[in-house]
């Protein structure tokens, strides 16, 4: 059974969070992406929250600007530094004086979560990234690799000052054909596209989700904006210790498969798995893979 509560924090902060599993167990933390929330994980922390699987206390956050998580109105609000400050506030309400047992997280989720293992290795045990890249290799490939630069392309428009505007007209137009891709996608039923509605018309709405793009300079550089291109990282900021897994989707059109590319350099304890005819939606199409892949990955 999915429990939902809000989760205050001490900088001023709400989260809204779903969990699953007894209280006082170790913790799995699972972290979401855009234009998703916190229910895309609803399978796996059922999963985990059983005894025969290891019975985890399973929480997942809807990242601030989500659903009923605090919104700032401030673009600078939307920092990798507040976000990864909502994660270690809530790791250490969550799972106090402990480690979490694994921290999961795909797309922005993965972004909070690189940075977080860099910044505070003590709050974590393990790290489990799905398709969101490392920023070492991600500034790479925008700097150096015009596939990249043209994948990302994307990101540009969620910078517009009206492209939450324009996400919403005529039911969502522009978004749907986002998850469909060319090939279509038979999970995204009309229930499914329902969840998304009474997501995006809730709460803060899209304006959340694009404040992250607003707010990072980690994509493509334009002619009026130098981006990327105006960022250098010292190995200090991207190392990550921990034992880490890469489940990478590789028919993910907007993140391609060279972002896990010399990815060792700066996570020496990797396991990195390519899953051919995947896209970035796995979480949605292959449930069962990613729960199968995790578990092994605790086990080890």
């Amino acid at each position: 059974m999915i429990e939902t509560f809000l989760q205050p924090l001490p900088h001023g902060i709400t989260l809204s969070c779903r969990a699953a599993g007894a209280q006082g167990r170790p913790v799995l933390m699972f972290l979401h992406g855009f234009p998703q929330a916190a229910f895309v994980w609803d399978e796996l922390l059922l999963h985990f929250s059983r005894p025969e699987h290891g019975g985890y206390r399973c929480i997942a956050p809807n990242l601030r600007g989500y659903e009923n998580s605090s919104a700032p109105a401030d673009v600078a609000a939307y920092r990798a530094k507040h976000l990864v400050q909502d994660i270690a506030a809530l790791a250490a309400a969550q799972s106090p004086g402990a480690p979490l047992a694994a921290l999961v997280a795909h797309d922005w989720g993965g972004a909070v979560a690189w940075n977080l293992a860099n910044q505070q290795p003590q709050l974590l045990h393990k790290l489990v990234i799905v398709n969101s890249p490392h920023p070492g290799t991600f500034l790479r490939e925008l700097k150096s690799n015009p596939r990249q630069q043209a994948a990302s392309a994307y990101m540009n428009f969620l910078v517009r000052p009206d492209a939450e505007a324009l996400l919403a007209a005529d039911d969502y137009r522009r978004l749907w054909p986002f998850f469909e891709g060319e090939r279509g996608a038979l999970w995204l039923t009309e229930a499914v596209k329902d969840r998304y509605r009474a997501l995006w018309r809730g709460g803060a709405g899209l304006v959340g989700g694009c404040h992250y793009y607003r707010a990072s300079p980690l994509r493509p550089a334009t002619a009026g904006d130098p981006a990327a291109n105006a960022i250098t990282l010292p190995d200090a900021m991207l190392t990550v210790d921990c034992p880490a897994m890469v489940l990478w989707a590789m028919d993910d059109v907007a993140l391609l498969p060279e972002l896990v590319d010399g990815l060792e350099a700066w996570v020496p304890d990797l396991r990195l798995e390519r899953i051919p005819g995947a896209t970035h939606w796995i979480l949605h199409e292959q449930p069962g893979l990613v729960t199968d892949r995790l578990a092994r990955f605790l086990a080890a």
